[in-house]
């Protein structure tokens, strides 16, 4: 299996690298994965991508959220994601593949510490959902993996103190990304919670009365 992973000197990403032979690693500072030359720049061709790359800012308050942080975290968290799955779509992978796109528990439910991120993240499931059918033609699949609270450096001590749960270890969450990788569906959000894998069920969008 060719293999991408984006972020992958991180806790998830490097953890992923681990179970892959010999896998392009794009991390900052050489790639920024917020820069479409950047993607066009990729060389070769890949049947498996893990889009991976994100970052925290915190500003629970967003009234003191900088315009320059928040900037960041969306070309981190959400064009990452979205230049990489085009960049598969058109590029990469021209014999169909899967594509996993890392989001967060964030983004299926808010976490108040954060806003932003949450912001990011539900952007990322939501953009999933809705273009994977139309990357079904090209015989690509595409799903997100939403994992809870990892020991990883994201996790600052504050925000370590203020969860008050069991952080799972990034290797757990790897497997669960290569599971997601393998499923035959497309379009959805796996909730990765400590020996709990599995497809989010959304609830259906009420109609007229």
């Amino acid at each position: 299996m060719r293999a991408l992973v984006t972020g992958g000197r991180g806790g998830i990403g490097s953890a992923i690298c681990a179970l892959l032979h010999a896998p392009l690693v794009l991390d900052l500072p050489e790639f920024d994965v917020s820069d479409p030359d950047s993607w066009n720049r990729v060389p070769g061709e890949f049947d498996a991508a893990f889009l991976n790359a994100g970052v925290g800012i915190g500003y629970p308050d967003v009234a003191q959220l900088p315009e320059s942080e928040y900037r960041r975290i969306v070309g981190a968290n959400l064009d990452g994601v979205v230049f990489g799955v085009r960049a598969c779509a058109k590029r990469l992978m021209p014999n169909g593949g899967s594509i996993v796109a890392t989001a967060s528990l964030a983004g299926l439910t808010a976490m108040p510490f954060d806003p932003a991120y949450t912001a990011t993240k539900h952007a990322v499931v939501g953009f999933v959902r809705a273009a994977a059918p139309g990357l079904a033609a090209r015989g690509i699949r595409l799903n997100a993996l939403c994992p809870g609270f990892a020991d990883t450096p994201i996790m600052e001590a504050e925000l370590r103190d203020a969860v008050g749960v069991p952080l799972m270890d990034p290797s757990f969450v790897a497997e669960a990304a290569l599971q997601v990788l393998n499923d035959e569906e497309t379009g959805r959000a796996w909730v990765v919670q400590p020996n709990r894998v599995e497809p989010f069920r959304f609830p259906g969008v009420p109609g007229p009365r």
